[in-house]
């Protein structure tokens, strides 16, 4: 049994897997940090300075002489539907996912590859052997059978 266990955790993708976790957990620190530190501030210049995380909603009455002027106070006397909290979130969210699509898009040109682009595959699998064969074969030099444009698999 831990003979199996080895052998799952030592799988390639479960390696990639939780390198592709760590990484990710970095970037998000990157990502967060450009969003609050960098672009909030500066929407918030162009905005006016607007602030959604204290709207809030009282889910009870206040009781007489009780001052409920911000979402922490208010939480502190009862429950609040917190709807400020939520806006605050989503946005956050919209402005992350932004910056990340522009982010993958730079790296994607840095790489030299281009979204969008299709990849012609330069091998394909024969149908009968399955061995790797080029994409231009009419047959196959393992298996010599014949190939016709109905028989070609990419792979």
């Amino acid at each position: 049994m831990l003979k199996e266990f080895k052998e799952f955790v030592l799988r390639g993708n479960v390696v990639d897997l939780a390198v592709g976790v760590i990484i990710g957990s970095a970037f998000q620190t990157i990502i967060k940090s450009l969003v609050q530190d960098v672009i909030a501030p500066l929407l918030g210049v162009f905005t006016g300075g607007v602030d959604f995380t204290n709207h809030f909603i009282l889910l009870y009455h206040p009781q007489e002489g009780e001052s409920v002027r911000s979402l922490a106070e208010a939480q502190a006397f009862g429950p609040v539907f917190a709807y400020g909290l939520f806006l605050t979130s989503v946005i956050n969210f919209l402005i992350m996912a932004i910056v990340i699509f522009f982010m993958i898009k730079a790296i994607n040109v840095l790489n030299g590859t281009k979204t969008g682009q299709l990849t012609v595959p330069s091998e394909k699998s024969c149908p009968y052997c399955y061995k790797k064969i080029s994409t231009n074969a009419k047959r196959c030099p393992y298996c010599t059978s014949q190939l016709d444009s109905n028989n070609q698999t990419s792979g």
